[in-house]
């Protein structure tokens, strides 16, 4: 019988290419999510039933343990952006990471990898906080474990390419908050190669993950606006008024008992913004794994083109103004 592996957050957007990557290796693959009606879209990565979701509570033990049985291996993709309810940072990110990392310890589970993040403990942020303590965690209960700390993912379902490129289309000035703080996009595609290769035994302990481009905010903004064919005035605006923003959208989420979530900006995230998100110069990245990373200039235009003004139609649009007559 082939072998099999339990992704948790797999039907997210790093952990859906996991799953299909690892379907192509012939394993079985077990997406453990909190909603598996929704995630019936990763039942076509492999032949029938190789791929299948089942409901899966990172909170809770005997949830986690369930999902667990008989793996080979697994994968824990399962984070969040910002608290909501009992989903906080701590109960996700960290004691949600070490629970799983615990229980696989005491099922006998062959290797994990954990998706953690390029993220500084020392910048104050929560996120930050729970990532580190997450990842310490796992490696406190499975010791051969891969940790892969990625800056920014980028891909077609992207939360940092798309997310700007629609912001463009609201108005002809675009503020920024952080714009002089570096980033290095990495593909979302070389880091499920990664994952992999932590999966088969292939590799082991902390890996951070960028690609061969770093820039700032203002910088992939630049192209970003190049990208989708608009003029914008970028405006970079001081961290204090974003705090005082993120204040405003705090109080709002508070006032509405949640009802209206705060999907713009926090506090946690200005704090994060603070830091450069770049590969450290001695750590393990790519080129240790021989994995050799695409630059977003090669993928962001295949997905970006619905942002142009004129959407699909925006290069007929071009040809047909160089056309002489």
């Amino acid at each position: 019988m082939s072998k099999l592996v339990t992704i948790y957050g797999g039907s997210g957007f790093v952990g859906r290419h996991i799953a299909q990557r690892m379907a192509k290796e012939g394993w079985r693959v077990r997406v453990a999510v909190r909603r598996p009606n929704e995630a019936m879209f990763v039942k076509p990565y492999g032949s029938v039933g190789q791929v299948e979701p089942v409901f899966c509570n990172v909170r809770d033990d005997a949830s986690v343990a369930a999902v667990m049985q008989g793996a080979d291996a697994v994968v824990n993709c399962v984070g969040i952006l910002s608290d909501r309810g009992k989903n906080t940072f701590d109960a996700v990110q960290h004691e949600g990471a070490e629970r799983i990392a615990r229980i696989a310890a005491e099922q006998g589970v062959a290797t994990m990898v954990q998706m953690s993040a390029i993220a500084d403990p020392d910048s104050g942020s929560q996120y930050a906080a729970s990532k580190t303590s997450g990842e310490e965690g796992v490696l406190q209960h499975m010791a051969n474990a891969m940790i892969l700390r990625p800056s920014v993912i980028f891909g077609q379902d992207d939360e940092f390419f798309n997310r700007f490129a629609s912001m463009s289309r609201m108005g002809p000035v675009l503020p920024l908050i952080g714009g002089d703080t570096k980033f290095q996009p990495v593909f979302v595609d070389d880091v499920a190669k990664a994952a992999v290769m932590g999966v088969l035994g292939q590799a082991q302990g902390v890996y951070e993950l960028g690609g061969p481009e770093v820039k700032t905010l203002r910088g992939w903004i630049d192209e970003i606006l190049d990208v989708i064919h608009r003029k914008r005035v970028v405006i970079n605006l001081p961290f204090w008024m974003g705090n005082v923003m993120a204040f405003g959208f705090q109080t709002v989420q508070a006032l509405t008992a949640g009802l209206v979530h705060n999907a713009i900006v926090t506090k946690d995230q200005i704090k994060l913004l603070r830091v450069d998100n770049v590969v450290s110069e001695d750590a393990k990245g790519f080129d240790a794994l021989g994995i050799q990373p695409l630059a977003p200039e090669t993928i962001i235009a295949d997905y970006l083109w619905r942002f142009r003004p004129s959407g699909q139609y925006d290069a007929i649009k071009d040809s047909a103004r160089n056309l002489k007559i």
